[in-house]
């Protein structure tokens, strides 16, 4: 590849995971709509049915979100009924998330998002897995080069 090939945007892998999870954002709308979530509040929910009971902090590293994103999002779910935000006790400068009953019964609805998600994008099961795990090893990859 020359040069001149080497700055086209198409050739960029940067744009094309970019570009990609905007369309996939897009296609989880007409998904969460009728549960009156955001793209960004049911990655939350997904992180909190996995585990229950983390701080602000823990939850923005497992999102890569940082808390002048989180927070709005957070008292969203809080207002919406679905989660609880305290102090912790032990620790006054930690805040506590907890899911209400309303948002762990929330999953079973969201059961078959990601199924509908796959037929939307045109892909099987298998194909999005293999995206998936390319994506996660290429995660895995930049993280060990930032703690180099």
């Amino acid at each position: 590849m020359d040069d001149e090939d080497l700055l086209k945007l198409d050739n960029q892998i940067c744009f094309a995971v970019y570009a990609c999870a905007r369309e996939i954002t897009k296609l989880y709308h007409p998904l969460l709509q009728p549960l009156g979530l955001t793209y960004t509040q049911y990655i939350a929910l997904l992180a909190l049915w996995e585990k229950d009971g983390v701080t602000v902090k823990e939850l923005g590293r497992r999102l890569y979100l940082d808390s002048g994103t989180l927070t709005p999002l957070l008292k969203k779910l809080e207002t919406s009924g679905y989660l609880t935000r305290t102090r912790d006790p032990e620790d006054e400068r930690n805040v506590r998330i907890e899911l209400t009953p309303q948002g762990r019964s929330l999953k079973r609805q969201a059961c078959a998002i990601p199924e509908k998600l796959f037929v939307q994008a045109g892909v099987t099961a298998e194909e999005a897995a293999n995206v998936h795990g390319q994506m996660m090893e290429l995660l895995r990859r930049i993280h060990r080069q930032d703690e180099a």
